[in-house]
């Protein structure tokens, strides 16, 4: 193997990400995509800063399991993410001693579950339906998403 392709995860920073006041707050919570605009990853190759990422991926997704009001046997990954590998490797080690599944494994549409998600949350922000709720994400009050952007 060659230098170009060693992949490292930043195991400091994945632990300064996840020392974020958000993995501390209790449920029901949300992120905006701002939430880590200013965490960075410099100095690092790009496989390295995947690696990184990967991980990071993994470790947020375990900490959801210890606020859950009952720990998951199982864990069904859909979407581009239960196609890597690597992540479905860290998952299984994070989530452990839970089975880590793909949905595409249990005869779903693995690939279609993500893009159906959100057809149908653009079909309620188009009717101004709500997207979100108090008791799932912590908003004060039910709010839909979005904008429409035209051509």
């Amino acid at each position: 193997m060659t230098s170009c392709c060693v992949k490292r995860a930043d195991n400091g920073w994945i632990a300064r990400a996840l020392s974020l006041p958000f993995f501390s707050r209790p449920l029901p919570k949300s992120l905006d995509r701002n939430d880590f605009a200013n965490l960075t990853i410099d100095g690092t190759t790009t496989n390295d800063g995947a690696a990184t990422l990967t991980g990071f991926t993994a470790a947020s997704i375990a900490r959801i399991g210890p606020l859950l009001p009952t720990r998951p046997h199982e864990w069904i990954v859909v979407g581009g993410g239960a196609n890597n590998p690597t992540l479905m490797r860290m998952l299984g080690d994070a989530l452990s001693p839970a089975k880590v599944m793909r949905g595409h494994d249990l005869g779903w549409s693995g690939d279609s579950v993500e893009a159906q998600a959100f057809a149908y949350m653009a079909v309620r922000s188009l009717k101004g339906l709500p997207l979100t709720y108090p008791g799932t994400t912590g908003v004060k009050v039910p709010l839909t998403g979005g904008v429409l952007a035209k051509p």
